[in-house]
C-alpha cells in the first residue's frame, strides 16, 4: 500500500501562487507515475498534470504555462507549482500514484488540500 498526503492549498488573490507538496510514504517502490487531480464543486474531477517515473510531463490546456508539477524520487515527494492563479482554479486538489500495468484510474489517491483563488 502506498499513503499519500497533500499540503500547501489555501486561499490566494487571483494572480497570486501556490504550491503543493504531497509526500508517499509505504510501497513507494511499487508506484510509476504520479499526478494531480481537482474536483470543483458541482464539477467532474479533472486530470490537472501528471509525471511518470522518467519526468515526462502532462498538462492539462486550462495549466499549460501556468502549472509546473515535479517529483523528487530520492525523497518521495511530489509538487506542484501554481502560478497565474485563476478563481476558475479554485477546487479540492489530490495527489495521485499509478501502479505499472493497473489500467483505468490512478490506484492510490491522497485525502486531498483545498485551493481557493479570490477574484
Amino acid at each position: 500500500q502506498v499513503q499519500l498526503v497533500e499540503s500547501g492549498g489555501g486561499l490566494v488573490q487571483a494572480g497570486g501562487s501556490l504550491r503543493l507538496s504531497c509526500a508517499a510514504s509505504g510501497s513507494t517502490f511499487t508506484i510509476s507515475a504520479m499526478g494531480w487531480y481537482r474536483q470543483a464543486p458541482g464539477k467532474e474531477r479533472e486530470l490537472v498534470t501528471a509525471i511518470s517515473s522518467g519526468g515526462k510531463t502532462f498538462y492539462a490546456d486550462s495549466v499549460k504555462g501556468r502549472f509546473i508539477i515535479s517529483r523528487d524520487n530520492a525523497k518521495n515527494m511530489l509538487y506542484l507549482q501554481m502560478n497565474s492563479l485563476k478563481p476558475e482554479d479554485t477546487a479540492m486538489y489530490y495527489c495521485t500514484a499509478e501502479k505499472p500495468g493497473v489500467p483505468g484510474p490512478p490506484t492510490y489517491w491522497g485525502q486531498g488540500t483545498q485551493v481557493t483563488v479570490s477574484s
